[in-house]
């Protein structure tokens, strides 16, 4: 083999190496890719113009949550809020309390701004990102009082479970950035869903639940009803609160 012959292997090779990274790290974030969908005028409005005050831009640098609100309240996340209705309820319910939300569905992240600039909602801001990378990159450590998931895709099919968000990486990534005393809270209308939640939260370290009445609790008052759970009961389908305490 002739020196050119040697070096197209070898960079033939490397392309090939290049390429099988970019695979693996597409098939990574493949359950995150945003959903941009189609504006309303109403939605692309409300960006324009409440984008500034309420929106998080996306960057490699951690939060300074006292600044982005103003004040040193708790800080709830929540990922995958859909339009925001429940969203903003509950910012509306606790005054006392910071909301930021994280959506990829840029015409729900839309009809959150709008319906929170009409409510005249002041602790809450938006983020249009891939959650995983927002936690990974945004949130500092200790730094949140909640963590809501609620109603997520529940890849429903066995061959899809791998695509469901909560696994034991994401919620090791998780941990960290709840404060001790911190709670997760989960909520699923699926109960294989449920169950995989369960076992997820079980095994993960420094966790307690909370529930005094067996493994799954009854829905919080803070939680508002939302379309999807409606959805599930008129469908015959439970609903399953899992809340769990970071200890340590």
């Amino acid at each position: 083999m002739t020196e050119h012959d040697q070096s197209a292997t070898d960079n033939g090779t490397e392309e090939n190496n290049i390429e099988n990274t970019k695979e693996k790290y597409i098939r990574r974030i493949r359950s995150f890719v945003k959903r941009e969908g189609r504006m309303t005028k109403r939605q692309q409005t409300a960006i324009d113009d409440l984008w500034p005050t309420m929106g998080v831009d996306y960057q490699e640098k951690q939060i300074n949550f006292s600044e982005l609100f103003g004040n040193d309240n708790p800080v709830v996340l929540e990922i995958g809020f859909g339009m925001g209705k429940s969203l903003i309820e509950m910012a509306q319910s606790a005054p006392e309390k910071n909301f930021l939300g994280i959506e990829v569905h840029g015409p729900g992240v839309g009809a959150c701004l709008a319906d929170a600039g009409e409510a005249g909602v002041t602790n809450l801001r938006v983020m249009n990102h891939d959650a995983v990378e927002v936690l990974e990159f945004m949130i500092p450590d200790k730094s949140l009082s909640t963590f809501q998931l609620y109603f997520p895709d529940p890849w429903h099919k066995a061959r899809h479970h791998k695509r469901r968000i909560v696994q034991p990486e994401f919620i090791e990534n998780m941990r960290p950035k709840l404060a001790i005393g911190g709670v997760i809270h989960m909520a699923t209308d699926w109960e294989n869903y449920a169950e995989h939640m369960l076992e997820v939260l079980k095994a993960a370290t420094n966790f307690k639940n909370t529930s005094t009445e067996g493994d799954y609790a009854p829905r919080p008052d803070w939680r508002p009803l939302t379309k999807f759970e409606s959805r599930g009961h008129r469908l015959g389908h439970g609903v399953w609160d899992l809340l769990f305490e970071r200890v340590s």
